[in-house]
């Protein structure tokens, strides 16, 4: 038998070109989550880990890189954080571990193994005194405790993996987890009427339409690290909202327009933080619909 086959090098060259993409998921449990595992666990060319909080326990900082060293990914999805705007105010430690010193440990592990990193943040990243929608290198001034912990974040993430790809992102909902429309639809459908904030001013995202543009961007040909803006097209309040929900469900609920200072909460929110996605659909071409088209598909198909 000759041991020198040089058939040998081809088999090995072609099974390293042959192997899956690996691809861990934080936060699998969440909206955004649970669309990409709809998206993901059935592509046959990647090999995904799809890990909430028990398999990745979050604010168990001093853990996360081991655990991630058990997948080696070549690619990580960092959906996972402390969302609870409101209770953030007074669990500031728990959402800064979540939110922050957890999005430094994984940038960390992705400096030292070179492994992508796309990590998702949020439009609370901004005070809200803007007029026009904002770009990515607009000033930042959080005013909540989680956007405070998110900069700090996306700050991390910056520091030790620059080349990483950072996703701010709004309003989001799904047909998962806990959300603005199927509160919304809840509350209509037990009540004759009721009141919804109509000055602050955004845009809603799909966490269908979002986890289909990071797959196009963790399948794109090209890698671009910085920060990026997505949500739907459009610029709306949420009183525009419910009306939207309302009237594509046929429902009969009266809906009131009310100021924020009526219905005073924990934490601030932005009074305005409308997105701008030129630069990611400039960059990776990148689809954005409609917001309401969006609505529809959810609530109408």
């Amino acid at each position: 038998m000759n041991k020198h086959n040089p058939l040998r090098h081809l088999k090995i060259k072609m099974e390293s070109v042959n192997q899956k993409q690996r691809i861990v998921i934080t936060g699998a449990s969440g909206q955004l989550g649970q669309e990409l595992k709809v998206l993901l666990e059935h592509d046959a060319a990647k090999e995904c880990f799809f890990l909430d909080r028990k398999q990745l326990p979050l604010d168990q900082t001093f853990i996360i890189q081991d655990i991630l060293g058990m997948y080696q990914p070549d690619v990580i999805i960092h959906a996972g954080a402390y969302t609870a705007v409101d209770q953030a105010e007074s669990e500031a430690d728990l959402a800064d571990q979540v939110n922050h010193l957890a999005s430094e440990e994984i940038a960390q592990y992705c400096h030292v193994h070179g492994t992508k990193l796309i990590a998702i943040s949020t439009d609370y990243v901004f005070d809200g005194n803007s007029r026009m929608a904002l770009t990515e290198d607009a000033p930042v001034h959080p005013i909540n405790v989680y956007g405070h912990t998110k900069l700090k974040g996306e700050q991390a993430i910056q520091k030790w993996c620059p080349e990483a790809i950072i996703i701010r992102t709004s309003w989001v909902y799904s047909t998962f987890g806990k959300n603005f429309v199927k509160t919304m639809l809840r509350l209509m459908s037990e009540r004759d009427s009721i009141a919804v904030i109509n000055d602050q001013i955004g845009s809603p995202t799909s966490a269908v339409d979002l986890a289909k543009a990071i797959v196009h961007i963790v399948e794109c040909a090209k890698w671009v690290g910085g920060v990026y803006h997505y949500s739907n097209e459009g610029e709306i309040s949420w009183y525009d909202f419910a009306i939207a929900i309302r009237d594509l469900k046929g429902l009969e609920c009266e809906i009131n327009a009310i100021p924020s200072t009526a219905y005073p909460t924990a934490a601030k929110r932005p009074n305005y933080s409308l997105l701008n996605k030129t630069k990611i659909k400039a960059t990776f071409e990148v689809e954005v619909p409609f917001w309401k088209d969006s609505l529809k598909k959810q609530l109408v198909s």
